[in-house]
């Protein structure tokens, strides 16, 4: 574990508040992840490690049983990516196209009969399939597609029956439609949120940001996430956005690294426990929609209390 942070800077950051204790369990829309990550025969998190995006994103997944532990033959899988923003991969706000492409492709040899790379994006929706590269790597996979996510006729309400700040939401009617969702977040900071991972990321799953911003937004995260749980996370730690996210320009910090786990909370808190956010070093609980959420039972944080895999490419 890493040395305590100097808790009063993080403060001018808005990232700690104090913690409520929450209970009630969620109704999902995907096959709960316990399932996968309640399974001795795997470790809870992977964290490859190397060079070649592609490569330490295949090797992270395959350390926890491989693509066909998630995906089976005829599944409809949604991928969720960061490409909310019309920039290319070195200034770390969008998803690696590398780290999208092997995922993707993962799905599809795992005999997927639909995989759709989808996010309700924040810039040009052009411009952001353009100069994310996600589009173009994802191309020639077959059964895959990249799109983004405007028109309203493509959400639906859903209830959040849990919920606590958000009792409903708009949310894309493919991924309520998709047997399989899978998170493959930027790590990166953000303004409001402290940093932007698998549970932030979902957020481009929804129509209406706003009304999440006005309704404490740590607190609508963890309600968000209990109908929008992803069986699996893939983290890319490639390289991050420590400060001036989520879209930049900030300072970007090579880590060369890939996570992975079927524990949505538990790779929030290994990507915010390796990399370096403000200029500081982090505990996960010090960010407060990770520790809500693992206060409802939605995932493990205490790294201490988990199987972690390193792998060395």
């Amino acid at each position: 574990m890493l040395k305590k942070t100097d808790r009063r800077q993080f403060l001018k950051a808005g990232l700690i508040t104090s913690a409520t204790a929450l209970t009630g369990g969620a109704g999902l829309f995907f096959p709960s992840n316990w399932a996968y990550a309640q399974s001795a025969q795997y470790p809870d998190v992977t964290v490859a490690h190397g060079g070649d995006p592609e490569a330490i994103t295949i090797a992270a997944v395959q350390a926890l049983g491989g693509m066909q532990r998630f995906v089976k033959a005829g599944d409809k899988v949604v991928i969720k990516p960061n490409m909310s923003f019309s920039s290319n991969p070195a200034r770390a706000s969008n998803t690696h196209p590398a780290v999208v492409k092997a995922v993707a492709k993962m799905c599809s040899e795992a005999g997927a009969s639909r995989v759709s790379v989808l996010d309700n994006v924040l810039n040009d929706p052009s411009d952001c399939l353009a100069k994310s590269g996600i589009a173009e790597y994802c191309e020639h996979i077959p059964n895959v597609k990249t799109n983004v996510v405007k028109s309203d006729r493509l959400f639906r309400e859903v209830a959040v029956k849990n919920g606590v700040s958000i009792r409903n939401m708009k949310v894309v009617g493919e991924v309520l439609d998709a047997d399989v969702l899978i998170a493959v977040p930027k790590g990166k900071s953000h303004s409001s949120s402290g940093v932007s991972l698998a549970m932030k990321g979902m957020m481009g799953l929804i129509q209406d940001r706003g009304v999440f911003h006005r309704n404490d937004l740590h607190q609508s995260i963890v309600d968000m996430v209990t109908v929008l749980k992803p069986a699996l996370v893939v983290v890319d730690g490639t390289n991050i956005l420590s400060t001036g996210g989520p879209g930049g320009p900030g300072k970007v910090i090579p880590l060369n690294l890939v996570i992975a786990s079927p524990d949505m909370v538990a790779a929030d808190a290994q990507m915010v426990a390796l990399g370096t956010w403000y200029d500081r070093k982090l505990q996960p609980e010090q960010v407060k929609h990770i520790r809500l959420a693992a206060e409802r039972g939605l995932g493990i944080m205490d790294l201490n209390k988990l199987v972690i895999k390193n792998i060395n490419m």
